[in-house]
């Protein structure tokens, strides 16, 4: 009988604590979209990388053309000049792929742009969500833009709007 009142003592301290902590949520996206300073970095990153790509798909269409006057002169050529052009071609596709590999590649440029300009305001987010949920004793404040599902949300517990307060952006 004492083992089974200090575990239905137990179960209830446990569920009374849980009862008591407070959970919270935000969506970094809605707070990115109030944030200038990130859209005007968004917009940077597509321009640099629609004239890397367009450089990239310039070439290609270089080596296309190449391609092509290779197959119009190749019963013209001996079999020397026929080598000699294919590894012409074959060295600016290896070009070509290698800048593009060092423009979009997993560490590449555009990674290394994203990085400078928006991971500082990711940073700041980071800081006000983490000043929010001390200052209001959260237990856990929750990112609802991600792949994180919820089924239900009270509009109650959104933080979105105190982050953007806290960094200067809300109302």
């Amino acid at each position: 009988m004492k083992k089974l009142v200090f575990l239905l003592s137990i179960v209830l301290f446990s569920v009374s604590i849980s009862f008591s902590q407070k959970y919270a949520y935000v969506n970094t996206d809605y707070i990115l979209s109030n944030i200038p300073k990130y859209e005007s970095a968004q917009e940077q990153l597509n321009l640099i990388s629609s004239e890397w790509q367009k450089e990239i798909e310039d070439l290609y269409n270089d080596i296309d053309k190449m391609y092509k006057e290779y197959q119009a002169e190749e019963v013209l050529l001996t079999d020397d000049m026929k080598a000699d052009r294919q590894e012409q071609i074959a060295s600016k596709e290896k070009k070509v792929r290698d800048l593009q590999n060092k423009r979009f590649g997993q560490n590449g440029d555009l990674f290394k742009k994203r990085q400078e300009l928006i991971k500082p305001i990711q940073d700041d987010i980071f800081n006000a969500v983490k000043e929010i949920a001390v200052e209001s004793n959260y237990a856990v404040i929750f990112d609802s833009s991600g792949s994180l599902s919820m089924l239900y949300t009270d509009l109650k517990y959104d933080k979105s709007d105190e982050v953007l307060k806290k960094l200067g952006f809300g109302n």
